[in-house]
């Protein structure tokens, strides 16, 4: 796969979160490095990442000797050991580290590594636990990406009213708040970005739009249309 960015990463601790972030990132010929202080967590990695090591994220010099004050992005991700992660974040700014990501279990978590400095500060869980909950509200959403706390792209199967109506016939944006930004044709991965308004909806299309999260919670009257 291309290489789709210079930066170097370093993902500290290597549980579930933090191994697949890493392989993520390598599985996009991005320059890792992965630290844990379990030698098991870390010859799990070892033939995935650019460099897997040993080390004890909360002794400043150990980190230097990894290389870390290299890195421009770094993952801490031991979100349920709050000393460690903690120490990991402090000694990353004093490394002078970019970017510093953390995963955090709780909201007191995040207010204290927000408060340390780290520029994204993420809950894996709650945020998947919403994913997931958005996703079966209506039977009309198929997968959900929040943009933030008042937008998201959605994909939708194409309403039966709206089959064989060109997008400007339907006028999404006015009568429901709806930017259609893709559309994808049946049992096809390729997403067309940016459809043409002349482009007449095909039964079997999806399609992918922004809307405020309001008109989300309304996507199930769309049937009723």
């Amino acid at each position: 796969m291309k290489k789709i960015s210079n930066r170097q990463y370093v993902v500290l601790g290597l549980g579930i979160f933090g191994s697949t972030v890493a392989k993520t990132l390598s599985s996009y010929n991005c320059e890792v490095i992965a630290l844990d202080n379990d030698e098991k967590c870390v010859d799990r990695m070892a033939d995935i990442v650019t460099q897997s090591m040993m080390c004890d994220i909360t002794d400043i010099n150990q980190l230097r000797e990894a290389g870390v004050q290299d890195c421009d992005i770094a993952i801490v991700s031991m979100g349920s050991h709050l000393e460690e992660s903690v120490m990991g974040i402090i000694n990353l700014k004093e490394l002078g580290v970019p970017y510093i990501v953390a995963k955090a279990k709780n909201k007191r978590y995040m207010q204290i590594f927000t408060e340390l400095g780290a520029n994204k500060v993420v809950r894996p869980e709650k945020e998947m636990g919403e994913q997931v909950a958005k996703g079966v509200l209506g039977k009309n959403i198929i997968d959900v990406v929040d943009l933030d706390k008042e937008y998201s792209i959605v994909e939708i199967p194409t309403p039966p009213q709206w089959v064989g109506k060109s997008l400007i016939e339907l006028d999404l944006r006015r009568r429901f708040g709806i930017n259609v930004v893709g559309i994808r044709s049946y049992l096809q991965e390729h997403l067309n970005v940016c459809p043409d308004a002349e482009y007449k909806i095909q039964k079997e299309d999806h399609l992918v739009v922004i809307a405020d999260c309001k008109t989300l919670d309304r996507f199930d009257v769309l049937d009723q249309l």
